[in-house]
Parts: C-alpha cells; structure tokens; sequence
C-alpha cells in the first residue's frame, strides 16, 4: 500500500486507469467489498474533477461513521493525484512552490483575481507549459509591433556589418533630371521642326531654349550644318535668319569649334547638296563669309583650307566666302549678303518692285515669271498694292489689250492662291474710293473701270458683290433752249 501511494505521489507519477485498479484491488482483500461495486467505484472517480470526487464510495465505505485505515489510505492518495493535476495545468511559473501540504489538506486557492484561478478567462496560457500568462515584453515583442507605449526611438547609426549596408548612399543624395542623349535618327526628326517652326516666327531665344533641354552631346555641332541645309532649299529670307540663328547661338549654345566641325560637314557633303540646289557652292560660300563676320566662326578658318582642297564645289565655296570678306573689310557685318526680305523692305521699295513686274508682264506677257517674282517679294500681307496698281495701270493704258493682260494676270494669281479673297478685294475698294481723283487725269476712268470689273466678274476673279460696289457717274443729258440752258441730271 505504501509503495503505491509512493508511486501516486512521487515526482515521477504516472496516472493511468490501470494503477487505480490495483488501488481498489489491494482494498477490496482487506474490505471484502465485491469487484464490481469496486470497478463501478473507480470509474466515477476517475470522470470527476471537483471537490466531490470519490465521495460516494467513502459514504459506502464508512462504517458506524468512522474511517478505516485503508480509506483513509485511498481518500489522501485522490487528494494528492488531484492536486498533482492542478500542479501541471497551472499557467504559474511559481506553481512548484506551493505547498504540497496545503493541497493534501484541500486549501486550494479560489480567488476570481488570481492568476492561478480557473475563473481567470482572459489569461494568456504558455502553449510550453511555462510562463505567467502575461504579454512577451510587455507588448513589445513579437513581429509587427509598434512597441511598448511611451517609447521613443532614436536614430539608429548605419551598420558597416550590415549585408544591406551601401557606403556611397551615406552621403548627401542630389536628384537630377537625366535627359539622354541623342542618337543620329533621332537629332534629324528633332532639330527639323525647330528650324522650319524659326523660319515662322525668327525667335532665336526661343531656339537657344529648346536647344538647352535636349541633350545633344557630342552631336551639337550638327544642328548647325541641319540648319544651313534646310536654308538652302528655301528663300533668301530663310537664308537671313538662319545667319541670325548662327550669331546669336555663337557662345552660348555652340562654341566656334562646333561651328568649324559643321562648316567643315557641308564642305564635305558639297557633291550631294548640288543635285538638289546647283547654287550650294555659292550659297555656302556667303554663309562663311557672314559666319567669320559675325564672329561666329574664327578668322583661321579659311587659312586652313589654303592648299588642301581637292573638290572643285569646296574651292568655289572658299573662294566665294574669300572675296566677300575682300570687298567688306571695313563693314564688321555683311548684313545685305542675303538681300533685305519680306517685310523688312521699305514700302516704296515694294511699291517699285511691283509697279516694275506689271511693266515687264506687259512688255513680255510671262505669267510664269511674273509669278516667281512676285513669290520672291515674300510679302504676301502686301498683295493688295499689286492688285491696286494692276487696276490703276489698266485705267491709265490706251486699247483693250492692256486691260485684257491685267484680267488675266488677276486672274492666274486667283486660281493659284497668290491672291487672297481679302487681299483681291481690299485692292479693288482702293481704286474705288480714289476714283474721284482718278478721272481728273483720266476722264473715262468710270466707264473703263465699269468694263474692268463687268470682264473680271465674268473670269471670276471678284465676286458679285464687289462688282455692284463699283461707283458710277450718272449720264447728263441737255434740255431745249426753252428751259434757259439749266442741266439737269
């Protein structure tokens, strides 16, 4: 009997099914109690797990109110197997200390507040066995944490060991826009639309700012020779800001090696510019020459070719540029090397160019040449002068003939769009509102300008509404004798 009891209580204890049945066993010899109240017994025990537990046999086992000594044995050997059962649910890390002798004895703790209680439902129970229950560092354990309340965090100095560790990123960082650089298919459909959108408004500030966000790197000088090739194939005033272009972009955008690299390009590249513009040679000639006047391009450029040419279209070029430096060393800017164009004329320059084409037509009777020279003016905001001194100069003319060219010379610039609906008409209301002066010195300028316009409206050169514009002088007639010789209209 000691020996088991020794086995329940000892720290080694193994509770099973199988030792209580010895235990009943052993006390059914000396208590001549029958196997199966034992059996019936020792399962009831053993499904309890309250204060209760067993107290059903003992009330069979007691005899005239008194305990034997094998119940005894069997009431403190439960109490110690239940104790031991509490001993190892307990969340307690001091659990082992308590008293085993106050677990005998039954004074088990049953406070609500205790951690130790089962009434305690919002423990945090150890699933080791071990611990108190309470939060891992306070609640500042664990992964995704913020920290404990109160906790200020300092900054943390880089760590050399660090395997993310960079030492370039420890200094001061600079963000910077990183613009590529330009390739040569791309440069080309670049720098295309910025010259031809210059030839419109000549606002070199504005190229100088579109050349500085674009990265042209060791491509910049190109933008000189793409420039001087697209003038080419246009007019002289194409010509003049592009020269423009060149000076004002000279040590600021471009340095005068970049422009000797591109000068040098195109000398090159001579042979290839003349199938589509014979003048090239001559062209490029005069572009060198308002270069090294301009200071864009240093005084030695042209020594520099001194012997060393072998195309026939570089020396003409070079020798072109030559004598107009020659004939110009005491003007600083060869600024008439392109000619004066579009509305930069004088008005009475243009008044004479024009009035000296309408002669020319009229002496050749060339609507073609006419045309060109008419186009070379560039001053298509100026058409209604022609169309003013076409008119004048037909009521001013003797015969039909005269007045037949000047219908269709009207008439070829109409149908090509020379000639403006606004520009035709604004011509047409001047000679109206000075024909009153007009016919002092031509006296049938009213009816001559009556068949002009009735001969314009017919090739539909004006419209209907311009025709019934034009003014008329009302035909006088003379009354007989009798009524005094008054006249009356």
């Amino acid at each position: 009997m000691d020996r088991l009891v020794y086995e329940l209580t000892g720290s080694r204890h193994e509770y099973s099914h199988r030792c209580w049945i010895g235990v009943k066993r052993e006390i059914n010899k000396q208590t001549n109690i029958k196997p199966a109240e034992t059996l019936v017994n020792v399962t009831q025990g053993k499904g309890e797990e309250d204060e209760s537990y067993g107290s059903d046999d003992l009330n069979e086992l007691e005899v005239n109110g008194n305990w034997t000594p094998q119940e005894k044995a069997l009431h403190e050997a439960r109490l110690k197997a239940k104790a031991k059962r509490r001993l190892r649910k307990s969340s307690s890390r001091d659990s082992n200390r308590e008293s085993i002798s106050d677990s005998v004895s039954g004074e088990l703790s049953t406070d609500p507040h205790s951690p130790k209680s089962k009434n305690a439902v919002n423990d945090r129970k150890s699933r080791t066995g071990k611990g108190r229950g309470l939060p891992k560092k306070g609640g500042a354990g664990g992964k995704g944490v913020w920290g404990a309340a109160g906790m200020v965090y300092e900054v943390e100095e880089p760590d050399a060991k660090d395997p993310n560790y960079d030492e370039s990123s420890q200094v001061n960082t600079i963000y910077a826009t990183v613009v590529p650089e330009l390739d040569e298919r791309e440069l080309e459909k670049t720098i295309n639309p910025i010259v031809q959108e210059y030839f419109e408004h000549g606002d070199t500030k504005e190229v100088e700012m579109l050349l500085r966000e674009l990265n042209l790197g060791h491509h910049k000088y190109e933008f000189s020779s793409l420039a001087v090739s697209l003038s080419l194939e246009g007019k002289a005033s194409h010509r003049e800001l592009t020269s423009r272009l060149l000076s004002d972009l000279s040590g600021k955008v471009l340095s005068e090696k970049d422009m000797s690299r591109a000068f040098d390009k195109m000398l090159k590249e001579l042979p290839d510019l003349i199938l589509d513009t014979p003048e090239a040679p001559q062209m490029l000639g005069q572009f060198i020459a308002r270069a090294i006047a301009d200071h864009a391009l240093p005084m030695s450029f042209l020594d520099c070719y001194k012997g060393k040419v072998d195309c026939d279209h570089a020396r003409a070029a070079l020798d072109r540029a030559s004598v107009l430096l020659s004939m110009k060393t005491k003007i600083m800017r060869l600024d008439n090397v392109w000619g004066v164009g579009g509305g930069q004329r004088p008005v009475k320059h243009l008044i004479k160019e024009m009035n000296l084409l309408l002669k020319e037509y009229l002496v050749s009777g060339e609507l073609s040449e006419a045309e060109h020279c008419l186009r070379d003016l560039e001053v298509p905001h100026f058409h209604h002068e022609l169309v003013y001194e076409a008119v004048v100069m037909a009521l001013e003319s003797t015969g039909d003939t005269a007045l037949q060219m000047m219908v269709k010379l009207l008439k070829a610039f109409w149908q090509t769009g020379l000639i403006t609906l606004d520009q035709m008409n604004r011509g047409f209301q001047r000679v109206y509102d000075e024909l009153a002066e007009i016919s002092l010195d031509v006296p049938h300028a009213h009816s001559i300008m009556e068949t002009f316009v009735d001969l314009c409206y017919q090739d539909s050169v004006i419209t209907k509404q311009l025709r019934d514009s034009c003014p008329t002088r009302g035909r006088k007639r003379f009354v007989s004798e009798g009524d005094g010789g008054l006249v009356k209209s």
